[in-house]
């Protein structure tokens, strides 16, 4: 359904139901991905309601909104969203009722990849934005979120330190991933990320360039080719079978599925980390 008739939707569904009439005065911050959710959840504590519009298991590039799913966003006091990571919430954010707050300058985002959360220093200074943002619409509570805010960016540092100390004395640095998702990571901790797919985990790589990535395993000895849980592993399979090597899974932390759903993005990331460990025979 077109942004404009789901709107029409929303308004009919609003003067049936009186949606935008409920009594709780908390604070309401809608996101639209799960990282994002992860991080607003760390600083609101018990003093803000958050809530994802994309479900669990599907991945924000390709969701799209229901007539509720609408409504939580543009009846929301604050939006989180990064541009171009789901387009269906780009298309509505802009005109919310409360603030939006658009992340990508603080995420020092480059080109068209919006996986910055991949790097923990990215993600620790969208943090802090947010907590401003959401200071200003709540000031009752900008004490309690600096606090938490302090805590969350802690905890980021502290995993950032891990990374740089796990990935800091491998054998190889070369990693061949499913989905070019992974450039921010690579970026941080000096590893050099091929994709067997682009940006959209649904492209299909052309022949000329499997055979390179081919030539490049053999040349790197490279033992793994990473898929992911929210996309297929069918490319990172085909690969691997043709050059005898594994498959492991690598995370892009775009979303819980039913197999991680008892996990966070602190938890999916340092299995990231003990992953590339064992494919580049880290020391």
């Amino acid at each position: 359904m077109k942004v404009g008739s789901l709107l029409v939707a929303l308004v009919a569904c609003c003067a049936l139901t009186g949606c935008g009439q409920d009594d709780d005065s908390s604070l309401t911050v809608a996101t639209a991905s799960y990282p994002l959710a992860w991080t607003v959840e760390q600083i609101a504590g018990d003093d803000a309601t958050v809530i994802d519009v994309v479900r669990p298991g599907v991945e924000p590039h390709d969701a799209e909104l229901t007539v509720q799913e609408t409504a939580e966003l543009t009846e929301a006091d604050l939006v989180v969203y990064a541009l171009g990571l789901s387009p269906a919430v780009d298309e509505v954010a802009a005109d919310v009722e409360g603030g939006s707050l658009e992340v990508s300058d603080a995420a020092r985002v480059t080109g068209d990849d919006p996986h910055f959360w991949l790097d923990p220093t990215r993600l620790s200074d969208v943090a802090a934005e947010i907590a401003a943002a959401m200071e200003d619409a709540d000031p009752d509570h900008a004490d309690a979120y600096q606090r938490r805010l302090t805590g969350l960016q802690e905890d980021l540092a502290s995993l950032d330190r891990e990374f740089e100390s796990g990935l800091s004395d491998c054998a190889r640095r070369t990693v061949v991933v499913s989905h070019d998702a992974f450039g921010y990571l690579g970026d941080r901790y000096d590893l050099d990320l091929e994709a067997v797919a682009g940006l959209s985990p649904e492209a299909e790589p052309s022949p000329s360039h499997l055979v390179t990535l081919r030539d490049l395993a053999q040349r790197d000895g490279i033992t793994t080719v990473f898929a992911e849980r929210l996309a297929g592993p069918e490319l990172a399979e085909t690969l691997a079978d043709d050059l005898g090597i594994d498959v492991a899974v690598l995370d892009p932390v775009e979303g819980l599925s039913d197999d991680t759903a008892d996990e966070d993005y602190l938890s999916l990331m340092r299995q990231n980390l003990a992953a590339l460990e064992r494919a580049n025979d880290c020391s």
